[in-house]
């Protein structure tokens, strides 16, 4: 391995973790992704108790990674390291995110600073995703430090809840190339729970008043910023893209559907 062939690093709230169908796609693909990367791809994840001893062996970290882990260690931050037990058995760190929740005025502040992203106390979900990335933009943005300056270093992110990160990142101007996936749009996924004739209208959309009304209007900032702050912004099908085009006003570069391995299914 060259020293300047890039690190890969996918950050999901479904890593180690079953709680939606992104889960499946990460573990599904993850085999390909260690045959195309070796040692240098690695998935970022909240650890939590319920799922992560049962999909997650501890490891210790190695040459790659281990200097920013001490670092982060040295600073209290609880975070592991190991391998995902899937085929593949991609290597995989883990923030105990809930245990820094002392850190949430911080982060909500520089959210709010840096992006213009309210980010009211009272939403849970938008909370563990301030918390958890904070705590992966710190990661990241020592990894890179760390490294050699002809060092290239890659950060996927899946997802609004996962993408905190990313726009930090960005905001922090780190040396790091970004790439931003939504599988749906958080709004679109209201709408189309509460109008019929959804795609007909979705040109005419006032996004501002829809999100608020539905009182995820910070949620909705979190994923615009995400989409717009990413180097490549991507989607899994014309119908999200065209979503994305409208309520995010940003046209994704790639679609990118869901892939199928067919030498499992060859006769």
């Amino acid at each position: 391995m060259k020293t300047t062939d890039p690190y890969l690093f996918e950050v999901a709230w479904e890593v180690c973790r079953k709680v939606g169908g992104i889960y499946t796609v990460l573990r599904s693909k993850a085999p390909s992704e260690m045959k195309s990367w070796g040692d240098r791809y690695f998935l970022i994840g909240p650890y939590t108790n319920e799922t992560s001893p049962v999909e997650f062996e501890e490891l210790e970290p190695g040459e790659i990674v281990g200097p920013t882990l001490e670092r982060m260690w040295q600073r209290d931050i609880k975070v592991r390291f190991g391998r995902w037990l899937v085929n593949g058995y991609p290597k995989v760190v883990l923030f105990d995110y809930f245990a820094h929740f002392d850190r949430l005025n911080g982060y909500r502040q520089e959210v709010w600073e840096k992006l213009n992203i309210p980010a009211p106390p009272e939403d849970p979900e938008t909370n563990d995703a301030i918390v958890f990335g904070g705590l992966v933009a710190e990661f990241l943005a020592q990894f890179v430090a760390d490294q050699r300056q002809d060092q290239r270093v890659i950060a996927h992110f899946h997802e609004w809840m996962a993408s905190v990160g990313l726009s930090l990142l960005h905001a922090w101007n780190i040396r790091i190339a970004t790439t931003f996936t939504t599988h749906a749009t958080i709004l679109g996924r209201y709408l189309c729970a509460s109008m019929n004739d959804f795609y007909e209208r979705l040109p005419w959309i006032n996004v501002d008043a829809e999100s608020g009304q539905r009182r995820i209007y910070h949620r909705y900032c979190i994923e615009r910023a995400a989409a717009h702050n990413a180097d490549a912004f991507t989607t899994v099908s014309k119908v999200t893209a065209d979503e994305a085009d409208h309520l995010l006003k940003r046209r994704p570069d790639v679609i990118l559907p869901y892939g199928l391995q067919v030498q499992k299914f060859a006769a």
